[in-house]
């Protein structure tokens, strides 16, 4: 059995991953079993270089804030502010602080400091403006596409005033209640102006596409980008604080299906742009149905953003799990002894590539192996957990204290 792995792994290339694949895909996701583990994201760094270099990708998409994005963006084609400032106000869940993004974009810009506006990779947040404990306030989204088409249609077809938007929104603090999260009687999702809020969006967003003829002609792509990233971010944080204040058991659920909708949004409309790496949890990539239990609740399903562009992108999107070896992180632990760990740890190789499907294909000659969640629990070292992947990129044994 081990001869016939040695067969099919190859070592971590850019070269090795697309020999995977039929075509080059629109939208290459790599997904990884745990956050905040260095070792993977600067295996990342290492493939998306390569990748954008070799195979000609210009967009790099992280789970990430996508408003928060547009800060980054603009440092890595543009030079506007500076790394220290970018990396603290341009990233959400924390990730300015890591090593391995700070170093991500630093190549970025200098990759782009010599080349054509054209020709520069850009950077992007796939997620919404949302945390695990919250989500914040809708105002820059609306205002921002407020402000967009008020500078560019006739403002009796705009659905409100600037004045009547802000006495709508109000303070930013009850929608930033990190209370909300657990306690639906804290959300003020579903206040009568709130739901004002939700039409007047939805106005504007129709008014973004109904007068596009005329905003391709008098704004640029990028203004136009925007402003449909702000309208999309808009009408999904509303639908996320309306739910917030939902009572039902199905209300994780749908919370969890609403955030990875916004994150399916964004990236068909980068991919509509051109060619996408994308990097976030695997719950969030994967083709099929995922999965997860907090805070006491019985176990949520929903469909995930891979899941929502795979459907819509088919061959287009391809998805790379990474797993990993011994390791303690974050919850992440490795299986009781006496159990089978899965035929991962008889590869020759500290870090390789191996094709998915071949390795479902010699794992079915082997015996069972034990399922084990893929959501913070040990990372997966058996495909069929992360089942319809098109290649694993695995590291071995990464210690930590």
């Amino acid at each position: 059995m081990e001869t016939g792995i040695k067969d099919f792994v190859r070592p971590v290339e850019a070269s090795a991953i697309t020999e995977l694949l039929p075509a080059p895909p629109r939208v290459l996701a790599l997904g990884e079993p745990t956050h905040g583990e260095d070792t993977l994201l600067d295996l990342r760094n290492t493939l998306f270089r390569q990748l954008v270099e070799e195979e000609g990708y210009r967009t790099i998409a992280l789970e990430s804030d996508c408003l928060r994005a547009l800060t980054v963006d603009a440092y890595v084609t543009a030079g506007e502010g500076s790394l220290d400032d970018v990396m603290k106000r341009g990233f959400s869940h924390d990730w300015g602080v890591s090593r391995a993004n700070r170093e991500l974009v630093r190549w970025m810009r200098d990759f782009n400091a010599n080349r054509p506006a054209d020709d520069h990779v850009r950077f992007a947040g796939m997620d919404g403006p949302l945390e695990i404990t919250g989500a914040e306030s809708p105002r820059q989204a609306l205002t921002g596409l407020h402000d967009y088409l008020a500078a560019h249609v006739d403002t009796d077809l705009l659905p409100c005033t600037p004045d009547r938007l802000d006495d709508l929104l109000g303070a930013d603090a009850p929608w930033t209640n990190q209370a909300a999260m657990t306690d639906p009687s804290q959300s003020i999702g579903r206040t009568p102006e709130t739901r004002e809020l939700r039409l007047l969006a939805a106005d504007m967003v129709t008014l973004l596409e109904t007068q596009a003829p005329h905003l391709a002609a008098v704004s640029s792509p990028d203004d136009r980008s925007r402003a449909h990233l702000y309208g999309r971010t808009a009408v999904g944080l509303l639908r996320y604080h309306s739910w917030m204040a939902d009572t039902s058991p199905a209300r994780m659920a749908r919370l969890l299906a609403t955030r990875d909708e916004m994150m399916a949004g964004n990236l068909l409309a980068l991919a509509s742009r051109g060619a996408v790496l994308v990097h976030a949890h695997n719950s969030h990539l994967q083709r099929d149905k995922s999965a997860m239990r907090m805070w006491g609740h019985a176990k949520v399903e929903w469909w995930s953003a891979g899941a929502l562009v795979s459907t819509r992108l088919g061959d287009q999107y391809a998805y790379l799990a990474t797993a990993l070896g011994t390791m303690k992180h974050q919850g992440v632990h490795a299986p009781p002894p006496n159990t089978v760990e899965g035929i991962l740890h008889a590869l020759p190789e500290p870090q390789c590539v191996i094709d998915a499907a071949q390795l479902n294909a010699a794992a079915r000659h082997t015996a069972a192996v034990p399922r084990v969640s893929p959501y913070f629990g040990y990372a997966p070292l058996d495909p069929s957990h992360l089942p319809r992947i098109d290649g694993v990129v695995y590291v071995k044994d990464v210690p930590h204290d």
